[in-house]
């Protein structure tokens, strides 16, 4: 390896020690973050939509739900609790979940042929009540392309709520506050009668991070 290379790579490194080492400090800094553990929560996510279900009451015994990003399970538990034994929960990522044995899982990205069809099937052909998506991309660093890549996986919720959301349905996706934002939260209140936009006690207070609820879905037929 020549010399600049080497030195680059070192750099990258260093660089990457100090971020790791900055992420691992806030963590531990973290009171949720703290809670999850002492609790044995999967993640600290767990929090985010125990408030948001508390202040919109989405969940309830008997609940079909699709769960999109579902990795590493951190709402799924919570989820599980909530809908029981009468419920049906589909979780769907391309990472591992931690699951109970119940719940059913599809391993891929939906918006995907496959995996799509792989959701069909385990929903038995059946529309949801609730569609949840934790979806987030990859972060970058570069604003413009995260918040695109944000978007586009908004929109891939959104697609999967039009394909498997019941009538007056529920729908609750992550978003990012940035481009394009605006415009679809404009045309989102055309699609559902009621719809808000929520930052759980449990984000980050320095997190661009928010939450849409968007109730009673407008099916077009």
């Amino acid at each position: 390896m020549s010399q600049q290379k080497d030195d680059r790579k070192r750099g990258q490194n260093k660089g990457r020690s100090k971020s790791s080492a900055r992420w691992l400090a806030r963590q531990e800094r973290d009171p949720f973050t703290r809670m999850a553990s002492r609790q044995g929560k999967v993640s600290r996510a767990h929090f985010k939509l125990e408030q948001i279900d508390r202040r919109f009451k989405l969940l309830r015994p008997g609940l079909r739900v699709l769960e999109l990003g579902a990795a590493p399970g951190g709402w799924t538990r919570h989820i599980e609790d909530r809908i029981g034994r009468s419920g049906l929960l589909v979780a769907c990522d391309y990472r591992p979940v931690t699951v109970g044995p119940a719940t059913r899982v599809v391993v891929g990205e939906v918006g995907e042929l496959k995996t799509d069809q792989q959701v069909d099937e385990a929903l038995d052909g059946q529309r949801v009540d609730l569609v949840l998506s934790d979806m987030a991309p990859n972060i970058s660093g570069i604003r413009a392309a995260d918040q695109a890549r944000s978007m586009h996986l908004v929109e891939i919720a959104e697609a999967a709520a039009e394909r498997w959301l019941k009538p007056n349905g529920t729908l609750v996706v992550k978003i990012f506050q940035g481009e394009g934002v605006e415009a679809w939260i404009r045309d989102m209140r055309k699609r559902y009668v009621r719809f808000k936009v929520v930052k759980p006690e449990a984000s980050r207070a320095d997190s661009r991070e928010m939450y849409a609820v968007a109730e009673r879905f407008r099916d077009p037929g």
